[in-house]
């Protein structure tokens, strides 16, 4: 078969991400990895000028987002050190590009999420322990820059300050279902903490950006099932829906255009992202004259004219396009980069549903490497996304493009526990990690043994963080099923994991007990789904690899099933393979650690699978 795409070059593909239009509509700011590295730009909308603001100061890998400040002179962002994520702050200077940084405390994970109109900054930070809110003030001494907004004992999150700066929205929850999220509106001095915004308890229901009036703020429910967008009246409690209440689509909102009659959101459905515009006078919706694919982004600018959106297929890779609200048409902003790639190489992904254990149906996308001789039999992966509350989309994807070029067929599922299905798909697998969501991964490989062109005898198991556990445990739970099975930066102890996270990571340890309940009273099951428990029936060959500095998945994880076989008298390199890197957390954030992955990857499916 036929190597198309080869893979530095493959690897080497930039990416442009977490674009945000500045606060006057005529700039917008972006992380790209031109250099090799992510570096912060910002472009000029109407003369097109660009220009490199960062050298070496930006994160390596890009886990937070940046704000600009109210009169655009200095962005805001966060940068933690090869991955640890103990993310601090940063003053940025645009016209200069000075990079100064900010009081830290070293242990900390500070998030900006707005500007106030006296230039403070409205901070998510876990500070002293649980995520919660904080005010830094750049201008003041490092003794008393910050200020704690609220003490929650659950992880509690604010969205933006109201346009006149004397209120916040906030989500939180107060409730003992843990699974439940509540709207809260707060003083911009820390008082009046006040909930303004529940549909029912145990939904999530969370406040966001305020419309310019200062009297509405943009709002979501998942209480009907799936996700809804509608507009709140803060002082009344008032709530105007704009998803239908029937609509089994999932949406989240977005920002408001700067003269309040548009509020942006993001349609999920079957894999793919659509943006829709609601006016917020008639609740009318209006949808924009895209090609198909997915077009995500809702940021307005210059003066609300135009939307700015990212747009990419399984086989075009993601431009940046300007699309004009007048005259429903977009210009390409940023073009896709290809280098020295020919895009017609790309497979197409293929939007399949597969038949599970319980007469179910699994969404999934595939891939098929083009260039297979008639009845040629060819190795299959099942490639498990992380989360487990994330999904698949329908857009590109290096990896699953590199693997196909390769000869292998490759199948990503949105397995129970996957978002962009509705609430009961979602929860399907709480308190059940390992369960359900295994037998639609092995339905998976069960799909891939019925396609004409897959050898059943070489199937494998791949996946990063919650696709890393999947790999793990598919691995010991079910050992007659793959060949091989790649865990990247992956868990093998639930218990150990909390523990760790309740440490490091304590809105982790929340989020974790509201998968899988609390550690004590559900102890069997713990010790259970977790694959170190059961490392004695592993088949499958392993290569497991995992970044020394990772606080979500710690290194442990790997090191603590690695010695549980060792101590069952298998040998590194005959029964298994590892490898640890030191200068990552959970996941390469480079172009040199993605085209490291792919080389590993590429060498150990050639000669285990």
């Amino acid at each position: 078969m036929t190597e198309r795409l080869p893979l530095e070059a493959l690897a080497a593909l930039p990416t442009v991400t977490a674009l945000l239009v500045s606060n006057s509509g005529n700039h917008i700011a972006f992380y790209a990895d031109w250099t090799g590295r992510f570096e912060l730009y910002v472009q000029d909308l109407r003369s097109g000028e660009r220009r490199q603001l960062t050298n070496g100061e930006a994160p390596k890998a890009v886990r937070a987002a940046f704000i600009w400040s109210h009169d655009d002179a200095h962005l805001y962002f966060s940068r933690d050190e090869n991955g640890d994520e103990r993310q601090a702050l940063f003053e940025l200077e645009v016209a200069s590009g000075k990079v100064r940084a900010l009081q830290h405390d070293p242990q900390s994970m500070d998030y900006a999420a707005d500007v106030h109109p006296d230039g403070r900054l409205l901070v998510n930070s876990t500070r002293g322990g649980m995520m919660n809110v904080h005010i830094y003030d750049p201008a003041a001494p490092k003794d008393s820059a910050w200020t704690v907004l609220t003490r929650q004992p659950n992880t509690t999150m604010a969205a933006a300050f109201s346009p006149d700066g004397t209120r916040l929205t906030v989500t939180t929850n107060e409730s003992p279902d843990l699974r439940n999220t509540d709207g809260y509106v707060l003083n911009a001095d820390g008082s009046g903490l006040r909930r303004i915004f529940r549909v029912r308890e145990g939904s999530r229901d969370s406040v966001g950006h305020w419309h310019p009036d200062g009297q509405r703020v943009a709002v979501s429910s998942d209480a009907s099932g799936s996700g809804r967008v509608g507009l709140l009246t803060v002082d009344t409690g008032e709530v105007r829906w704009l998803t239908s209440e029937n609509d089994q689509t999932e949406e989240m909102p977005g920002r408001f255009s700067p003269d309040g009659r548009w509020l942006s959101a993001l349609r999920n459905v079957d894999s793919t992202l659509t943006p829709v515009l609601y006016d917020t006078g008639t609740g009318h919706e209006r949808t924009l004259k895209l090609p198909a694919g997915i077009a995500a982004g809702t940021d307005f600018a210059l003066g609300g004219t135009k939307l700015l959106l990212q747009f990419t297929t399984t086989t075009t890779r993601p431009e940046v396009l300007l699309y004009d609200l007048e005259h429903d048409r977009y210009e390409v902003l940023i073009p896709a980069d290809y280098g020295e790639l020919d895009p017609a190489d790309f497979v197409a992904g293929e939007y399949v549903r597969y038949p599970t254990t319980d007469g179910l149906e699994v969404p999934a996308i595939l891939y098929r490497p083009r260039d297979a001789a008639p009845g040629q039999k060819l190795p299959a992966l099942v490639h498990v996304h992380g989360g487990p509350t994330a999904q698949f989309f329908r857009g590109f994807d290096a990896q699953a493009q590199f693997l196909a070029d390769r000869g292998h067929v490759v199948l990503s599922p949105n397995i129970r526990g996957s978002t962009g299905y509705g609430v009961a798909w979602r929860d399907a697998n709480l308190r059940d990690w390992g369960g359900r969501d295994l037998e639609d991964v092995a339905a998976g490989a069960g799909f891939l043994k019925t396609l004409p062109e897959v050898d059943p005898e070489r199937l494998g198991i791949f996946g990063g963080s919650f696709g890393g556990y999947m790999s793990f445990l598919a691995a010991v739970k079910k050992p007659e099923l793959f060949k091989v099975s790649v865990p990247i930066v992956g868990i093998s102890d639930l218990r150990q994991l909390h523990e760790d996270n309740s440490r490091v990571m304590p809105q982790l340890s929340y989020y974790f007990r509201t998968m899988m309940g609390d550690p004590e009273e559900n102890a069997e099951l713990w010790r259970d789904r977790s694959a170190v428990t059961h490392a004695a029936r592993l088949k499958a060959h392993m290569f497991m690899m995992h970044g020394t500095n990772d606080p979500r998945c710690p290194i442990n994880q790997a090191r603590g099933f690695r010695d549980a076989l060792l101590a069952q008298g298998r040998q590194e390199g005959r029964d298994f393979e590892y490898v640890e890197f030191d200068d990552e957390g959970h996941g390469a954030g480079d172009i040199a650690g993605k085209t490291r992955s792919y080389r590993l990857m590429a060498d150990y499916f050639a000669r285990r699978l």
